[in-house]
Order: structure tokens, then sequence, then C-alpha cells
């Protein structure tokens, strides 16, 4: 957990910064900021998450994940977290569909919460993080990469 500790202590430490720099940015970095914000309020929700979308995750990594969203029938919507224009949205029901009771079930309980209050909870993060991790506005071939790579990734976002 030594490397949690690292990025989430810059994560609190920049908190303030990403805010002024999301206004200075018009806005920019909005998403950025706001999963600063979320981070320092919430490490277990961005831990989660990144175990979700790292390649030794429940659902396979980025390249599962996508799937999972093309077969419910929301692949664009993931695509566009991926692309360079505006994310779309999900609600907690509709990441609930895609991602199956099984990881939601694991994740509900990492977080201490039912599966509708971590659907809801990930709903929030998820796009803006996938969005994050993908500057280029393209899904990397292997994935992301495993939890510490996920962890390291965020933590160079972190110090931009």
């Amino acid at each position: 957990m030594g490397l949690l500790d690292s990025v989430l202590g810059a994560v609190i430490n920049n908190a303030s910064q990403g805010s002024a720099s999301a206004a200075s940015h018009g806005g920019a970095a909005g998403g950025l900021g706001g999963l600063i914000s979320l981070a320092a309020q919430n490490p277990q929700l961005i831990q989660a998450v990144m175990s979700l979308i790292s390649n030794d995750g429940p659902v396979g990594g980025l390249p599962g994940l996508m799937a999972k969203f093309q077969q419910a029938g929301l692949g664009n919507v993931i695509a566009s977290w991926l692309g360079s224009g505006p994310n779309q949205a999900i609600s907690g029901e509709q990441l609930s569909q895609v991602l199956g009771s099984g990881p939601l079930s694991q994740i509900a309980a990492q977080l201490g919460v039912g599966s509708g209050a971590a659907a809801g909870q990930l709903a929030q993060v998820l796009p803006g993080l996938v969005d994050q991790l993908s500057p280029q506005g393209q899904a990397p071939q292997a994935g992301f990469g495993n939890a510490n790579d996920l962890f390291g990734m965020l933590g160079v976002l972190l110090q931009k």
C-alpha cells in the first residue's frame, strides 16, 4: 500500500493547486481537479476503480471492460471516455448492467456499501478517470497495466 499512500498523499497535497489550475485553464483541467477532490475525500473509491480497470482486475482490464460495455450496447459510452471529445455520462443502473453482480459485489464490499451505492459512486468517477488515463484519446491496446502501473500513471497526472 506504500504506492497508494504516496499517490493519495500527492492528491491531498495538490488538491488546492488542482482547483486553481482548473480555474486558470478555463475548466480544461476540471476533470482532474474533480478526481483530486474525490480522491482526497474517498481514497477507497479511487482504489476500487483502479483495481477494476487494471489488467489484473476482475473484468480483464480495459479490454475486458470495453467488451462488457459493447455487450451491454454501451460501447459508444466508453468510447467517448477514451476519445478526445466530451465524456458521455453513465448511470449507476447502466453500470450495474455492464459490470454484472460479481465485480460490483467485490467493489461494494471494498467500499462498505451496497451494490447500488457502489455503482452510483463508480458512475461518477469512472468516466473521468478513464479519460484522464487516456490523454491522447486512444485506448492502449494492452490496457492500462496492472494496479501498480495505474497508480504510477495517476501519480504522474497529479504532478502536472
